[in-house]
């Protein structure tokens, strides 16, 4: 089985799937790491991040797994080299490249094959795995996921206004809206959750609930 979790910045995809795939034993695939991934290996290799073909190349040869919770390249533990500012800046002009998504896409796909996983990111309900059995675009008011956001900076002692994180999320999601590729989008299918006022582990047992729901046999 297959639960897809997209939705904006700050809604609390990554922690949520990461929690609901250790609530129900199954393998949680970040998205977006893989992307880090790639963007790590082209800036070590001195690639220009807008050779679209030869990002794509880089990331057709690199083989990126997860295992218990770490990211790794090629056999090497990169779980920490990819969250940082360096690599979260140049992440985009990878993500943005439509032969880097196509690999990543038919990788994407190969990592789950005949695994019950939940993944998250911007597309995998849309356009990743189009055929799951539960998608879910998980979101909140821009001004619940900005103050997320400025309480995780502030325990990092980062020193940053509300008003200039809320600035740079709206900016953010309007961007994401209108990539071309790999766009943030709710599936037509999709379950909107809302997860304002929620915590964790209440938006974590609203989607257990959803996925039972699902495997419920339905009476004739």
């Amino acid at each position: 089985m297959i639960i897809t979790l997209d939705g904006p910045a700050g809604a609390g995809k990554s922690s949520t799937a990461r929690a609901l795939a250790r609530r129900l034993g199954w393998f949680y695939m970040d998205t977006g790491a893989m992307y880090r991934a790639v963007t790590l290996v082209a800036l070590e290799r001195t690639m220009s991040l807008h050779d679209a073909e030869g990002l794509a190349a880089l990331a057709e040869s690199l083989a990126i797994a997860f295992r218990d919770g770490r990211v790794f390249v090629d056999d090497r533990d990169v779980s920490t080299e990819i969250r940082t500012e360096q690599i979260t800046t140049a992440t985009r002009s990878v993500a943005d490249a439509p032969p880097v998504r196509d690999v990543m896409k038919r990788m994407q796909r190969s990592i789950a094959e005949g695994l019950d996983v939940v993944t998250e990111g911007r597309d995998q309900g849309s356009v990743v795995f189009p055929l799951a059995e539960l998608k879910v675009f998980l979101t909140a008011s821009p001004e619940e996921r900005a103050l997320r956001r400025h309480r995780e900076e502030a325990s990092r002692g980062t020193a940053s206004s509300l008003d200039s994180v809320l600035a740079a999320q709206n900016r953010r999601d309007e961007g994401d809206r209108v990539r071309a590729v790999g766009a943030m989008k709710a599936a037509d299918d999709a379950v909107l959750v809302e997860t304002d006022g929620l915590t964790q582990d209440e938006v974590v047992e609203r989607l257990v609930q959803l996925i039972e729901e699902r495997r419920r046999p339905r009476s004739s």
